[in-house]
């Protein structure tokens, strides 16, 4: 399995109106039936389903999910944390990598450039288990250099929805 380090990405597939059409109702609710997103955008079942299905297998839609509430499910706290790493050889950025894959707490992971090297959003239920997570578990990953925490107060705008 290639890390996201060593993937390549070739283009975006083409896309007509009917796949973006898909696309955005799905966003919206990914219950929604086959004959239900046909008859939305006038197509009959069978091309619909073709149609998802090849959004799916191009990698288009990468999974379906429910989307939770942190708060709701004993996670009331999240973190926004970045990291610099002490050494840039792909070893230590495996490593880590690796390391951050295993904690549940992190739920989004991105290299980012600038000042820091990854950004971490992390859940926990209490500023408690944000210090255990951070003493225990992320500052035992070799090769960290620097962290800052800061912690997210409010939610103005979370949305998944790309068109």
């Amino acid at each position: 399995m290639a890390t996201p380090l060593e993937q390549t990405t070739p283009g975006p597939p083409a896309l007509d109106e009917k796949d973006l059409e898909i696309l955005r109702l799905l966003q919206n609710d990914a219950k929604l039936t086959v004959r239900d997103i046909a008859s939305r955008i006038h197509l009959s079942a069978t091309p619909t389903h073709e149609r998802i299905k090849r959004l799916e297998k191009l990698g288009v839609i990468r999974q379906y999910a429910a989307l939770l509430d942190h708060r709701m499910v004993n996670r009331g706290i999240m973190v926004l944390c970045q990291i610099t790493l002490k050494d840039h050889d792909r070893k230590t950025a495996r490593g880590f990598i690796e390391a951050v894959m295993q904690f549940e707490e992190v739920i989004e992971c991105y290299n980012i450039s600038g000042e820091f090297d990854f950004l971490l959003k992390i859940v926990t239920g209490s500023m408690e288990s944000y210090h255990h997570f951070i003493v225990n578990h992320l500052n035992e990953i070799r090769g960290i250099g620097q962290t800052k925490s800061s912690f997210v107060m409010d939610t103005v705008k979370q949305t998944h929805r790309l068109i």
